[in-house]
């Protein structure tokens, strides 16, 4: 998987052509989530901790990943 970003132990992941709605992947450890661009809805389990930072980020470039998954 393309790595679009890592920080603070965590990977942050698109792949190409992967399945609609457009959203990215977040890996801390042995937990993973997806995130939809769109809304910011979580799919999958994390610490709250991580996934505060990983929501944190999203907002912050969520116009940048809206523009990588086209």
């Amino acid at each position: 998987m393309p790595e679009v970003c890592r920080f603070l132990g965590i990977v942050i992941g698109m792949f190409y052509n992967d399945h609609a709605p457009p959203h990215f992947h977040a890996f801390y450890g042995e937990f993973e989530v997806t995130v939809r661009l769109a809304d910011g809805v979580v799919e999958g389990r994390f610490p709250r901790r991580a996934l505060a930072h990983v929501i944190e980020w999203y907002t912050l470039t969520k116009v940048a990943l809206q523009e990588n998954w086209e």
